[in-house]
């Protein structure tokens, strides 16, 4: 008498682990949201009073361009991270006013993470039947943001909010009396809203060993 049949056995481990990660579940996109997140609690624990920063007794007008100019430093230094905070209020305001705009810049920030930043690199790309190389992806997002940027209204918009902002911080820190403010200058240049970038660069070092 001839043995049964034998029947394939499929190991539900195997098979989960054959299965590629989305993006948004990588270990890379869950390290950037961490320093991303807490990067973001650090900067706000360094921010000054905002009525420190509105007080229009030490409203003056500066004497030349010189005296301006050191309390644009010395107001900057002090208020580095209320100032990154408005330039973003008028930046999101701007975006706000601009639906078109803020869906065409999160799509194409949602193009470069899941595409390219946290896309495993054992999962290839593939459009339209077509599998694309790093090389090739990196090139089309590069052009992609060319075309955005520099070719719609997307770039005009965020170049015009950001000289709205750096014009608001500028005037109120060369009319801002920086004397009655107490400097850190031990305080690192790395801390802050900014610091997650550091993280950043290496992720982006190793992407773009990829190609």
């Amino acid at each position: 008498m001839s043995a049964p049949p034998t029947l394939p056995i499929t190991d539900p481990q195997t098979t989960s682990s054959s299965v590629s990660q989305p993006p948004i579940a990588t270990p890379a996109f869950r390290a950037f949201l961490s320093r991303f997140t807490s990067s973001i609690r650090s900067g706000f624990s360094q921010r000054r009073p905002w009525y420190e920063l509105l007080d229009r007794s030490s409203l003056a007008r500066p004497d030349s361009l010189t005296e301006a100019y050191s309390r644009i430093r010395k107001n900057f230094t002090y208020f580095r991270v209320n100032y990154v905070t408005l330039l973003t209020a008028v930046l999101a305001l701007s975006l706000l006013t601009h639906p078109f705009s803020l869906l065409v810049l999160l799509s194409l920030l949602g193009a470069w993470a899941f595409l390219y930043l946290f896309r495993s690199s054992d999962q290839p790309l593939v459009i339209a039947g077509r599998t694309f190389t790093d090389a090739e992806t990196l090139i089309g997002l590069v052009a992609l943001t060319v075309i955005v940027v520099f070719f719609s209204s997307v770039g005009s918009l965020l170049i015009s909010a950001l000289l709205i902002g750096f014009g608001i911080v500028c005037a109120h820190g060369a009319f801002r009396v920086p004397e009655d403010l107490f400097l850190d200058d031990q305080e690192p240049a790395n801390a802050g809203f900014l610091s997650f970038l550091g993280g950043a660069q290496a992720a982006a070092t190793a992407a773009a060993a990829r190609v």
